[in-house]
């Protein structure tokens, strides 16, 4: 069986308002279980394409910064 992991997401999530994409990225996050992980990353991938160079950099500064808090 081949499941596409990346269609499957965006098949769950297209046409959800911003409210109800972000009840998925919070509820994901605070549910803290691994297998959410996969589904977070297409999101960022989407997030990540569809953004310019500047937000780019904005969203790495943030992920350095949010790493470096963790140490």
């Amino acid at each position: 069986m081949n499941i596409n992991l990346r269609q499957a997401v965006i098949a769950n999530v297209s046409g959800n308002t911003q409210d109800q994409l972000k009840d998925t990225i919070v509820d994901a996050i605070q549910s803290g279980e691994e297998k959410m992980l996969p589904g977070l990353g297409v999101l960022f991938e989407i997030i990540w394409k569809n953004s310019d160079t500047k937000h780019q950099q904005e969203m790495l500064e943030t992920l350095e910064q949010g790493l470096n808090q963790n140490e």
